[in-house]
């Protein structure tokens, strides 16, 4: 059966015509070679049936690549492992924050701030060049759910309480000039449209185009600890609930490693994992 004429299920429970060219450019962002990209777009596209699912796609494509290289696996799982920050969206907004950083922001997480009517709590605090920009995390455990228009009006609202606020405040030595919304699902077309009239900055995984959080993150090295195809779902909520959100954290702190009783060998394959999952660039 030819693939192009195969419909697929998504998590949202739409239906879609498979795209051959959207798996090969998922499987490229890993950084796998083209033999490697040929050999499991061979295997996936020899499997298809119509109705397929794309976790079922997702599965079949991430257990090759797991074969070829871990770390490509890793890669490829990058959205499923945002998700697996949850169930509470803490770790994401140190995740965030994190992403922000190196960037070249000085970040705060959970700050609450006085706004001219009401005190509000506020994810991230993102200062640089004398500006500071308020950051509202949506996250979501579930694959399919999208950010409508009632998520940027609320943040939008909670902004201009700040801003009244902070920009009359002597105290306060920048100026309180952008608000971001940022998720790591989608974000409608009217929760888009509402952003650009009033001025918000929306940041999903897929978007603004070339600037995503999915690009942020493979520019910077910025994996979550999520990603790792050796540590057990135990292992990675011990490390969360130790505030290690990244990669690159453990590497530097994989004394963690022994608090979890890991064997030494063991411990060696996930520091090998992660350290070149880090070390990785796109193609």
């Amino acid at each position: 059966m030819k693939d192009e004429g195969i419909t697929i299920t998504k998590s949202s429970g739409d239906k879609v015509k498979f795209s051959l060219n959207k798996l090969r450019s998922s499987l490229k962002r890993t950084g796998a070679d083209k033999e490697t990209i040929d050999q499991i777009i061979d295997t996936v596209r020899d499997e298809l049936y119509q109705g397929i699912s794309t976790r079922a796609i997702y599965n079949r494509a991430f257990a090759l690549l797991k074969k070829k290289k871990r770390h490509f696996a890793s890669k490829y799982k990058l959205k499923k492992a945002i998700y697996e920050l949850g169930p509470t969206g803490f770790p994401f907004e140190r995740f965030v924050g994190a992403v922000l950083k190196n960037s070249g922001y000085d970040i705060k997480i959970g700050e609450v701030l006085q706004g001219k009517c009401v005190t509000h709590e506020i994810d991230v605090l993102a200062h640089k060049d004398h500006e500071t920009t308020i950051v509202e995390c949506k996250f979501h455990s579930e694959q399919g759910i999208n950010c409508n228009v009632k998520v940027p009006l609320y943040i939008h609202s909670r902004y201009q309480d700040v801003k009244a606020h902070w920009n009359t405040n002597p105290n306060n030595k920048t100026s309180l000039t952008k608000a971001w919304v940022v998720t790591n699902t989608r974000f409608t077309e009217d929760a888009l449209q509402y952003s650009k009239c009033c001025g918000l900055y929306l940041l999903s995984w897929d978007y603004p185009e070339n600037n995503a959080l999915k690009d942020r993150i493979d520019r910077f090295g910025l994996y979550p600890i999520t990603v790792s195809t050796l540590l057990s779902n135990r292992e990675k909520q011990f490390l969360l609930s130790r505030n290690v959100v990244l990669c690159r954290e453990l590497i530097h702190d994989r004394f963690y490693l022994d608090h979890l009783g890991i064997s030494d060998a063991r411990k060696e394959k996930i520091l090998k994992e992660i350290s070149e999952l880090c070390n990785s660039k796109n193609q």
